[in-house]
């Protein structure tokens, strides 16, 4: 079957000849909009005013249309932009005319808001003039900034910052805004073509009443493409690139406040660390940039919600951290186009560099211990940016070798190793041809470990390599498009390492009814591969079909992230978007899906499908609706490596509505439900309330609750000879009822567009209540025998040898009088408890320069109850000891 897909994935890149250009290209190609840049005379001054006598010069861009509502139609104002240029940099001014000008939508929020009522006009540059890849610049009427770096033509970074000027005025006439835009700020090939250089340009508006884009360059929202839809902007003659060089230096001071234990010698009440560390930023070529960091702080960093994870893979946070974040488009790998596929993996996972030691000191010798948090990132770099067709990345980046203290219950201190050394390495290629149509790539990750301390042996791999091919090729002005990529892995390590690979809930070998797999306890590598290939439609018709399989030995978590292997899997989509008004819609879409996955048994693990609807209304409230059906299925993860069981099939509904986001207060909610025929069930709400008490300010409060009645909860695995109906083996489960509370609260409060406050906390409860403890029966059913009622005993007791002790544990006898021996397992009811919260007051006194001052809090708290008392429980949240980490770090940009 891999042989297939692979040959699927080569003859989908290889469907259009590579000089073909269907009509459409051809005809999107003769309508490209122009406007000739002009340079300029005399000085500039970037107050908004646009009254130098260069921009009366210069020629108007205008006869915008609109991008929506009403796609193609006259804009309901009209908009005129003019682009100057100098030695070092680009200008453009904007003038916005509005006949109500006191209805101008002027929010304040810090830089690179998102989701605010507000007007703004957006001037994007494709300097590479590869219809792929674009710089965008975004002003609204306070001038809060917000810069994009567009990639592959749709893709998006809202975390790439530069380093540029902006002015707005609002005026009797509507508003204006004045750009300069630094040359050392964009990247562009060296040489100057005869006649001069021709970027690509878009200028954009948004009206936020009449929730209306303009563009300057047509382009509507069913467009397949964004940076392609660019017109141009001719004339830029006698500009050469800016070889840029920036570097940020930094200083930090953290304080840790946190309850102890006072007979703990690694405890202080109060821990003071001083950090100080630079990021830099250096121009190899007039495309490529060296960045790199020395010791970084991401003290700023948002913390991540609190989660309670009854799973057997590991919980997906996103990456937040600023230097790993920016410019991480470019190590993107395998994005298919496909509107619905089965699996989740990231072949690079930059969370993986500094993570938390993964060595556990704990035993009953051990009484205190002092460990780190995160492992060190003793200096990252990486190169990055487009020479012609290629565009290149490359990263390396060093974590140290972190030590642990400890005292034993004799009083002797030691030192242990937690995480070793360790180096990892990415990089990315593609190549554009044939305009951007097609594009070719690959990537290699690597990661070495430095194995010095035996203790290490069974517990890391030593070495982990991933590697692969990728493509996609578009034709019919990019509304059609194939892709796919082929990829392999291999890891390598000690024998017990590589056994615990194999066990791991990615892949279980050890099933004993896969005769498929083969644990083999003597190997020290284990190798795999992944390969995708899908056919898209984007546009007013809306179609994807996707095929995909990952062997059982792929692996990736050693600097990627992924959850289960061993699938095939066949996914399809087929929907319809009209983005115009209709009756009582100004937009609306309906679509329906299905997916189907098998593993390399043949056994089907995934079978269903949905349908949904989702529209706006002409008074601006949304909503949207899905019902989806999933029959009886095979489950080969459900006995976390014991034999096949079955997955009950279920009945789901859900559904959201909000209101008008232009309203000073506004409502969200959420809902739905989900039956399982074999009696569990699902319920879920969240609400959504947000408010504007001024420009200034916004508030959000999100409270969410979910509840979850599931009828096979894993509880452990008991080895006893006499279940030979499962294999020697027995497998625990029971009811659970979990219920979870939380509720988000983020407040943003902007005093001006460069001193800013935002507020995030998270009070978090979760409760789960287990009963009915049972035994899978047979292989492949969902058959249980409950103990006590079906089977065997089930009491309370301390041991199986001290059935009369106090109670801590369930005893449990299989069989009753029969042969089986007793075994046991603690309390399973808990009531977890949380509180996260950060506060962030940032300035930036000068352009890339900030002051960030910084309170953190965690509160947690647990105890082995099962039932949901809200106000008992709201009151623990707060009750909980309290760790407080207050931070004051500032940074000073130097650059040219």
């Amino acid at each position: 079957m891999h042989r297939r897909l692979i040959l699927l994935c080569a003859a989908a890149l290889l469907a259009q000849p590579a000089d073909a250009q269907t009509p459409a290209d051809s005809t999107r190609a003769t309508a490209t909009r122009s406007v000739r840049a002009a340079r300029a005379t005399g000085s500039m001054n970037i107050d908004g005013r646009l009254d130098e006598a260069a921009w009366a010069a210069a020629e108007a861009a205008g006869d915008f249309t609109q991008s929506y509502p009403k796609a193609g139609a006259p804009p309901t104002e009209r908009t005129e932009a003019r682009v100057l240029y100098s030695d070092d940099a680009i200008y453009v001014g904007v003038r916005m005319f509005d006949s109500r000008p006191d209805s101008i939508a002027a929010q304040l929020a810090r830089r690179d808001a998102s989701g605010i009522y507000s007007d703004w006009v957006h001037v994007a540059l494709d300097s590479y003039h590869d219809r792929r890849t674009g710089f965008r610049f975004s002003v609204n009427p306070r001038n809060v900034q917000k810069d994009v770096y567009h990639s592959n033509d749709t893709g998006e970074d809202l975390d790439w910052d530069a380093v540029w000027q902006s002015a707005t005025r609002v005026d009797s006439a509507g508003w204006t805004a004045e750009f300069r835009i630094p040359l050392s700020q964009i990247r562009f090939s060296g040489a100057e073509p005869a006649g001069g250089r021709v970027w690509g340009l878009q200028v954009q508006r948004d009206i936020a009443r009449r929730d209306e884009r303009a563009s300057w360059s047509p382009w509507t929202r069913t467009d397949a493409g964004y940076v392609s839809r660019f017109g141009d902007v001719t004339g830029l003659s006698g500009i050469r690139p800016v070889r840029r060089m920036e570097l940020l230096p930094y200083v930090s001071n953290r304080l840790t406040r946190e309850p102890g234990d006072v007979e703990n010698p690694f405890y202080s009440q109060n821990d003071v660390g001083l950090s100080a560390g630079a990021d830099f930023k250096v121009g190899i070529t007039s495309g490529l940039t060296l960045t790199g960091t020395v010791n970084p702080d991401f003290g700023q960093v948002e913390v991540d919600p609190a989660v309670v994870n009854l799973s057997a893979f590991e919980t997906f946070f996103p990456e937040k951290r600023p230097f790993f974040v920016e410019g991480s488009d470019v190590f993107r790998f395998g994005q298919v186009g496909t509107f619905n596929n089965y699996g989740f993996q990231q072949y690079f996972y930059s969370r993986r560099i500094g993570r938390e030691p993964q060595r556990r000191l704990s035993g009953g010798e051990i009484r205190f211990t002092d460990v780190p948090s995160q492992s060190t990132i003793l200096g990252a770099g990486k190169v990055s940016g487009k020479v012609g067709p290629w565009t290149l990345g490359i990263m390396d980046a060093v974590t140290s070798a972190e030590k642990a203290r400890f005292v034993t219950a004799d009083g002797q201190r030691h030192t242990a190793t937690v995480e070793p050394l360790t180096n990892y390495f990415v990089s990315r290629v593609r190549r554009e041809m044939r305009g951007g149509r097609t594009v070719v790539g690959s990537m290699l990750t690597a990661t070495h470990r430095d194995m010095g301390d035996d203790a290490f042996g069974p517990l890391l791999r030593s070495r982990a390599f991933f590697g692969g091919v990728d493509g996609e090729h578009s034709w019919s002005n990019r509304l059609w498009k194939v892709s796919g990529y082929v990829a392999a892995t291999r890891v390598a390590g000690s024998q017990d390492v590589i056994a615990a690979a194999q066990r791991s809930s990615a892949r279980y070998y050890d099933r004993p009814d896969a005769d498929y797999l083969a644990l083999d306890p003597t190997r020290t590598s284990l190798g795999g591969h992944i390969a995708e290939a899908a056919i898209q439609r984007s546009g007013d018709w809306d179609l994807s079909l996707d095929v995909k399989e990952m062997s059982p030995g792929f692996e990736v978590n050693d600097l990627g992230f992924q959850g289960r292997t061993d699938y095939r899997s066949f996914t399809t989509f087929l929907g319809r978007r009209v983005n115009e008004p209709k009756g009582m819609f100004r937009s609306h879409s309906y679509f329906g899906y299905s997916y189907h996955a098998w593993n390399f048994g043949g056994d089907v693990i995934l079978n269903g499908g949905a349908v949904g609807a989702n529209g706006t209304l002409k008074n601006f409230w949304s909503a949207g609706a899905n019902l989806g059906y999933r029959p009886w299925t095979s489950d080969d993860r459900l006995t976390r490596g014991g034999p096949l069981s079955r997955n009950p099939g279920r009945r789901e509904v859900s559904g959201w509505v909000e209101t008008d986001q232009r309203k000073r207060v506004t409502l969200g909610a959420n809902t739905g439900y989900v039956r399982r025929d074999a009696g569990g069930s699902s319920r879920w709400a969240g609400v959504s309330i947000g408010y504007r008490p001024s420009s200034a300010i916004r508030l959000r409060l999100s409270p969410n609750l979910q509840h979850e009645f599931g009828t096979a909860q894993y509880v452990r695995t008991v080895d006893d000879a006499l279940a030979t109906g499962t294999f020697g083996r027995r497998y625990v489960f029971a009811d659970i009822d979990q219920t979870t509370v939380s509720m988000e609260t983020r407040l943003d409060w902007t005093f001006t567009p460069r001193l800013s406050l935002q507020l995030f906390a998270q009070p978090f409860v979760a409760v789960g209540d287990y009963s009915d403890f049972k035994e899978l029966e047979r292989p492949g059913t969902y058959d249980f025998g409950v103990y006590g009622q079906d089977r065997g005993t089930i009491s309370r007791g301390a041991s199986c040898a001290n059935p009369l002790g106090d109670g801590t544990n369930y005893l449990v006898d299989p069989d009753g009088a029969g042969a089986a021996g007793c075994f046991s397992f603690g309390e399973r009811d808990f009531n977890a408890r949380s509180l996260r919260g950060n506060a962030v007051l940032r300035w930036e006194y000068r352009p890339g320069s900030a002051l960030f001052f910084v309170w953190q809090q965690q509160r947690d708290g647990f105890d082995t109850v099962g039932d949901l008392d809200f106000g008992r429980d709201a009151g623990e949240v707060f009750r909980a000891p309290a760790r407080n980490v207050f931070v004051v770090k500032a940074t000073y940009w130097l650059g040219r």
